[in-house]
């Protein structure tokens, strides 16, 4: 019998990082350990070498999760690959309750402020703060409450036996998650996927001297080589005035130019550190029954 990976997730299970992490791993058996903090999950796999985790990077309403790059960077561990989830908010409770019946809702403050307007026609509903999406639908069924619901995924429902009271309430309907795997280096399986020329996406960080036209001639050496850029992420240095990180990700079709690119800017470049070399991901629509 094939053995369960472990993965760690940020969030309760029947968060959005237990589907991303059902869906990339496709018909794997998996374990899920919960994480209520991003720390707590870096903290985590840095305690138990087997296991994966999954982190939220980048939203394409709230823009890059910042703290998340800096605990990357700090780590050890290295990005194996992507997923891109569509967000899907479902307003769920107790199993006979009406939308008459609700008087507040719990959620994630995220969640909350992306179905806004959906509440503008309930205001009589109170939104209520939360830790986590699907811990708050968890409470819900471990504690029977009435009178309350919890905005978290369609998966949480289903795990927690709540009723759906309104599907699909979220405000933009084109919300996407970008989220990374990352493991110990141990379990990376770069060789295997070089083989099948699979690996066509790397995410890299860097500093720079504060010189004028630095960041240029780092484009321009990457354009040269048929790098395309495809984010750019810049943080400040602590202690340092004006100094910044930058964190990019980059898409290529020929590795060995990919690493000829590396070679060219590396002299430029102050500390230099390659985050993870995989598969760019797909932008994927997947049911969120919890079904692969």
């Amino acid at each position: 019998m094939k053995q369960a990976k472990k993965i760690a997730i940020q969030g309760w299970p029947g968060a959005n990082h237990e589907i991303a992490a059902k869906a990339y791993f496709e018909d794997d058996k998996l374990e899920i350990v919960p994480c209520l903090t991003f720390p707590e999950l870096f903290q985590t796999l840095k305690n138990d070498r087997s296991i994966y985790g999954i982190i939220a990077i980048e939203n394409t309403l709230v823009g890059s999760l910042l703290p998340n790059y800096t605990m990357l960077k700090d780590s050890d561990l290295m990005i194996i690959g992507e997923y891109k989830l569509r967000i899907k908010h479902q307003l769920m409770a107790l199993p006979g309750q009406t939308m008459d019946d609700i008087k507040e809702v719990h959620s994630h403050p995220m969640a909350l402020a992306q179905c806004e307007v959906f509440f503008k026609d309930y205001p009589h509903i109170k939104l209520i703060a939360s830790e986590d999406t699907a811990l708050s639908a968890k409470l819900i069924a471990d504690e029977k409450l009435e009178g309350v619901g919890a905005i978290a995924s369609e998966l949480a429902a289903n795990m927690y036996k709540l009723n759906i009271l309104a599907a699909g309430i979220e405000t933009n309907k084109k919300n996407f998650t970008r989220f990374l795997v990352i493991t110990d280096k141990a379990l990376t399986e770069t060789d295997e996927l070089l083989e099948q020329n699979r690996i066509n996406k790397s995410s890299l960080v860097f500093s720079l001297p504060h010189e004028e036209g630095s960041l240029s001639k780092i484009l321009t050496i990457l354009n040269f080589y048929s790098i395309n850029l495809t984010k750019i992420q810049s943080l400040p240095i602590v202690g340092h005035e004006w100094e910044y990180l930058f964190y990019v990700d980059v898409t290529f079709t020929d590795y060995k130019r990919y690493l000829q690119s590396l070679d060219a800017i590396r002299p430029l470049c102050q500390k230099l550190k390659t985050l993870g070399e995989y598969e760019k991901g797909k932008q994927s629509y997947p049911a969120q029954n919890g079904q692969n």
